[in-house]
């Protein structure tokens, strides 16, 4: 109840219908992320496309200018010089086989990034079904699958995140911390949607940017003025 009466109070102090412009949103979603612990700020873009339609997907990854303000663990697929390379790198993990066990039989999945050499791909494909679903599955379209893996695991680090869309055709990422400061998340923000904006598939007609939304973790969405994007 408690909970219930807290969001309804932040409610309050979005006006109701309102279409705020983005350079409001980082001021306005901070003020709103209360809670004891420091709130994660996502970005929700639905796009005027229909991601049933190979030509009209939108994936790819960025290192957002700030980081997300959360430590990411890297699990690497890598053997001989390239396992070393990642270890060297900061991989949280790297190994082969043994992981591709742990990961189907005990259920283990204590990563947030994981990269593959091409030739683990062959090995690590047998998890599609495990880290498909999840977003972890290593691909070469956002960086994921290469011989540059100590590239990859600086860029997981930084704050490297992909997008893609759900099957509602919204993509969902994380731009921050309520303990951000404007200026931090306003870059930002503007990163990502600046790199979704150049991501328009050219089988895309009529509006692409159909509704964004900036909330954090416990508040409600603030609706940005599309418009004007």
């Amino acid at each position: 109840m408690k909970k219930a009466k807290n969001y309804l109070a932040k409610k309050e102090i979005l006006e109701k219908g309102k279409l705020y412009d983005l350079e409001e949103a980082p001021a306005l979603v901070k003020k709103l992320a209360t809670a004891k612990f420091d709130e994660t700020i996502e970005l929700h873009v639905k796009l005027g496309v229909d991601s049933r339609h190979a030509d009209q997907q939108v994936r790819g990854a960025i290192v957002l200018p700030h980081g997300t303000g959360r430590t990411t663990r890297v699990l690497v697929f890598a053997k001989g010089a390239k396992a070393e390379e990642a270890t060297q790198a900061g991989a949280d993990f790297v190994g082969a086989e043994e992981f591709i066990d742990k990961i189907q039989k005990e259920g283990w999945l204590d990563f947030d990034a994981v990269i593959a050499t091409p030739d683990m791909m062959g090995v690590v494909g047998r998890l599609g079904k495990i880290l498909g679903p999840r977003g972890l599955m290593p691909n070469p379209k956002t960086g994921t699958v290469t011989m540059d893996v100590a590239k990859a695991v600086n860029d997981a680090k930084a704050g490297k995140i992909e997008y893609r869309l759900d099957k509602t055709n919204i993509i969902h990422c994380p731009v921050g911390k309520a303990s951000f400061s404007d200026e931090a998340l306003a870059e930002n923000i503007d990163t990502l949607i600046d790199t979704i904006r150049k991501a328009k598939p050219a089988a895309a007609k009529g509006q692409y940017f159909k509704s964004v939304t900036v909330a954090s973790t416990m508040s409600p969405g603030i609706k940005i003025n599309v418009a004007k994007l």
